[in-house]
This record gives C-alpha cells, sequence and structure tokens, in this order.
C-alpha cells in the first residue's frame, strides 16, 4: 500500500518538473489536515491505479501479440467465455470499490471540518462572511475585523464560522486543507492549524459572479509575538465597522484591498445571519394591517 500511495506522488512530481511546489499547495501541505487529505488522494489514485496501469499495458501488449502481420497470438473464433476471465473482469473492480468506499468513510468522518482539533493552547475563534467579490474575516476576541487578509497564531487551532451575504461561495486555504461552502442564513464550520509561520493564498473556489477570478485573501500563520503585533496594528485604525460602514463594503467590489477594522457593530456576525432567517407566513398580514 505504501508503494501504490509513492507512485502517483512520483507521477505528479513529474509532471511538474520544472514548476514550484508553492504553485501546486495541494501537493505542499502546510497542516496536519491538509497532509491527511494528500495522502488520501494519493491512496485513493494508487488503489485505481490497480486497474488504470494493466489495462494501458494488456492494451499495448494484446496490439502486439494479435497483430496481422506475424503475431503469436492464437486465433479462436469460436471462442466465446471463459469462467476465469469474467471473474477477474467482475471481482477485481468490486475488490476496488470496497476499498475506495472504505477510505471514504473511515476519512469522512477522520477528516470532517467540524470535529475540533486539539493543540496545546484554545483554537482562536474566527467568523468569515463571503460577500461580492471580498471575504470578510471578524475576530470576536480580540474586537477586530479585516478585509482579504486572515491571521493566526501557528501551532494554534484555528476555528472557523462561515456564511454569506451574497450568493454560495466556497472557502478554502489549499496550503492548509478545506474546501468548504459559505452560505447566506446558515453558518458552515471549518477547523485548520498551520504547522509552521507563513503566508498562505485562500480563495473563493466556486464562480460567484463577474468579479470571482479576483477573490483572493491572504492567510497568514504567525508566531505569537507576530500575531500580537498583528492585531495591535489592526487597533490602530481608523476605521470601525459598523453599521453603515457595513452596508457600504458589502457592496460589490472587484480586487478589494485589504482593510483593517479596529472595532465593528456587536452581534454583526448573527446580524448577517438573521437577514435571511424565514419569516412568519402571517408577517405580511400583520404588516399590512
Amino acid at each position: 500500500m505504501r508503494l501504490f500511495q509513492k507512485l502517483p506522488c512520483f507521477l505528479c512530481l513529474a509532471l511538474l518538473t520544472g514548476c514550484s511546489l508553492d504553485k501546486a499547495p495541494i501537493l505542499n501541505p502546510k497542516g496536519p489536515v491538509a497532509r491527511a487529505q494528500l495522502d488520501l488522494l494519493l491512496t485513493a489514485t494508487g488503489v485505481m491505479l490497480i486497474v488504470v496501469i494493466p489495462v494501458f499495458i494488456m492494451a499495448f501488449l494484446f496490439a502486439w501479440r494479435y497483430r496481422a502481420s506475424g503475431g503469436k497470438g492464437r486465433y479462436s473464433p469460436d471462442w466465446s467465455y471463459s469462467v476465469g476471465l469474467d471473474a477477474v473482469l467482475w471481482l477485481v473492480p468490486t475488490a476496488i470499490i470496497v476499498m475506495l468506499g472504505y477510505l471514504v468513510w473511515t476519512s469522512t468522518h477522520r477528516l470532517d471540518p467540524y470535529r475540533t482539533l486539539t493543540g496545546t493552547q484554545a483554537a482562536i475563534e474566527v467568523q468569515v462572511v463571503a460577500q461580492d467579490w471580498k471575504w470578510l474575516f471578524i475576530y470576536p476576541e480580540y474586537g477586530i475585523a479585516s478585509v482579504n487578509e486572515i491571521a493566526f497564531p501557528s501551532n494554534r487551532p484555528l476555528s472557523l464560522r462561515i456564511t454569506s451575504d451574497t450568493v454560495m461561495n466556497s472557502f478554502m486555504i489549499p496550503a492548509l486543507g478545506g474546501q468548504i461552502y459559505a452560505m447566506a442564513g446558515m453558518t458552515s464550520r471549518l477547523n485548520l492549524i498551520a504547522d509552521n509561520p507563513g503566508r498562505f493564498a485562500g480563495r473563493n473556489t466556486m464562480y460567484s459572479g463577474d468579479g470571482f477570478s479576483d477573490q483572493h485573501f491572504v492567510a497568514q500563520a504567525l508566531s505569537d509575538e507576530d500575531f500580537a503585533a498583528w492585531t495591535a496594528r489592526v487597533r490602530q485604525s481608523q476605521r470601525s465597522l459598523d453599521a453603515a460602514a457595513y452596508q457600504a463594503l458589502a457592496k460589490p467590489s472587484v480586487a478589494h484591498a485589504v482593510e483593517y477594522y479596529s472595532g465593528f457593530e456587536p452581534g454583526l456576525f448573527e446580524m448577517i445571519l438573521a437577514k435571511y432567517a424565514a419569516r412568519p407566513k402571517h408577517s405580511a398580514t400583520i404588516s399590512g394591517q
């Protein structure tokens, strides 16, 4: 099984010759979640190669053995059935499906994005809001917020609560793990952790309109000292995300610059969720009266 896990990696590296792994973060994980996802990807690919590789080998072998000019394959026009061949054609794919089903079942629970990660320190909570076409990050513990930049301490669990104030988006930091959908009126959760300090690319991976291609953000895993300096720098911002400022921010914008807010409207995340809550059927009648 270890051989099958490594073989796809060698093939991918051969295809990426001359390219930096930083441009393929899924193949260069920087956290335990992304690393476990890569292991699953390589294992599943290795299992499927049990069928793929023999098929290509036999395709060339049969073409050579039964070629019209000098092939040594026996001509058997009356052959119609083989129990052994039929067993191989059915049992091998069935075994592969069972193996893949086992991998999917166990890995789905092991890599549950809602599953809390353990660490030496308590998780830092960040509330994430997808907008047109940018990302808002709210830090309820620190009373600050940022746009298109999320910072957090390395080796400390990061607990994300994610929603959307527009159409459906999908949140992903490929080097750390993901992706998970951001939907209006609903909350998704994602738990990540970075092994070491670093700067990673994040983005929306689901088409959401004109500004989709520029809907990127920066994820920074920092040391405890650098994270404290980052929060202090954000607190020095002259901007505060009150209701009026949020309404202005929520308007569509493309390639929005990084912004910091030293404060925000209390309960802002819950207010965004409440905008899409279902209203009672009799509310229209009451308003009309």
